[in-house]
């Protein structure tokens, strides 16, 4: 591809990031690291919902032509230190930037847009999935860095039930297999949601989230109402593109199960789902219900990887996955080293804690009690 010199420039404001929606699909699409979680749709509903003003950095990198062939979504983080980071929050399971893979010194080129953004700063990368494009950019960085490990998720080949079942035990199989079963001859039925009903069924998904986790301690975010009008501007355009499916699973004609799986040409990830107690008591596993769907739909289309996202929950486990740990990548300038040295030390002090935490028990309850403690 050519296109000549390179140039980078900023984008500071809710608006110019709008409007480069045509252009950040376009380069999205020739991002083969890509997630779900780099579509423009997904990250300016983002900052839409919880963005500060002010604080947007979205490096963007034009070659020759005016063609976009980089972009690395920033912003200025709050605290007391001056520190970049990613646009996503804590519900964006993989964070990245974009690389056009046609332009082999994009990754150069951001960088070097990256450094003049964060002069002063620390670059600080959460979630970063191995393979991601900012690995290229950490590569080509020539200041002060570090990687640190992130967020463990669990990932299963992109195949067909059939495929999964093969992974676990021949016992186990047959019992997931009985269950499946019951779930067909209670004729429970799924439907995929065209774009223009999907406002409605989030609607409903996140109804019986909140019913699904009453009383069990539900994530708080995922009840707020900025969550909520995040996803309704989010996953219509995404729909529409390919970058989501929602299904809704009907019992009798009543919707008793919804869920949300966002895609990739490469990787589908399981975001979110709810379900109605009923199908608890009527002894439904869900999750075999919902892996069973989102395999068949996801396996399709030449994907390499089913991913459960963040988190090591037990049921997860089931299915014998592949653990894949996430990065943090920290970057700045040799004037801000000490900055970026800090960060690290205490992200490390914290990994620490949680591990102590989770292999003594008492550590958590003692931690608890001392001054300032979270509660």
């Amino acid at each position: 591809m050519s296109g000549g010199s390179l140039r980078a420039e900023v984008c500071r404001d809710t608006e110019g990031f709008g409007r480069l929606a045509p252009e950040w699909t376009a380069l999205y699409g020739r991002c083969s690291s890509a997630t779900p979680f780099q579509s423009h749709s997904w990250l300016h509903s983002w900052w839409v919902s919880y963005g500060r003003p002010g604080a947007l950095r979205v490096v963007l990198v034009r070659d020759g032509r005016g063609a976009l062939v980089a972009a690395a979504p920033l912003m200025r983080a709050r605290g007391p230190l001056p520190v970049l980071t990613q646009l996503g929050g804590a519900i964006t399971d993989f964070t990245d930037v974009l690389l056009d893979d046609g332009r082999p010194d994009a990754a150069a080129a951001l960088a070097s847009a990256v450094a003049r953004a964060a002069r002063g700063a620390v670059v600080d990368l959460r979630e970063v999935r191995p393979g991601a494009a900012a690995e290229r950019v950490f590569a080509h960085w020539r200041g002060p860095r570090r990687r640190l490990p992130d967020s463990l998720c669990l990932e299963l080949p992109a195949v067909p039930m059939e495929g999964l079942l093969a992974r676990i035990p021949s016992g186990k199989a047959q019992r997931v297999r009985a269950k499946l079963r019951k779930v067909d001859a209670l004729g429970i039925d799924a439907r995929i949601v065209t774009a223009p009903d999907v406002p409605a069924a989030l609607d409903r998904l996140l109804a019986l989230h909140r019913l699904q986790w009453r009383g069990r301690g539900v994530t708080a975010e995922h009840t707020s109402a900025r969550f909520a009008q995040h996803l309704a501007r989010a996953v219509r355009p995404m729909v529409e593109r390919g970058d989501a499916m929602v299904t809704e699973f009907r019992l009798g004609g009543d919707v008793v199960a919804a869920d949300l799986t966002l895609m990739s040409p490469r990787l589908a990830g399981g975001y979110l789902y709810g379900a109605d107690p009923v199908l608890r008591e009527r002894k439904v596993d869900v999750a075999a219900m919902l892996l069973r769907h989102g395999a068949r739909e996801t396996s399709a289309d030449g994907r390499a990887t089913l991913s459960m996202l963040r988190g090591s929950e037990p049921y997860k486990h089931h299915w014998r996955p592949d653990p894949v740990r996430n990065r943090r990548l920290l970057l700045t300038g040799p004037a801000t080293a000490p900055l970026l040295w800090l960060r690290a030390g205490a992200a490390g002090a914290r990994r620490r804690a949680a591990q102590e935490v989770r292999e003594r028990p008492w550590a958590g309850r003692l931690l608890a009690r001392l001054p300032g403690a979270p509660g």
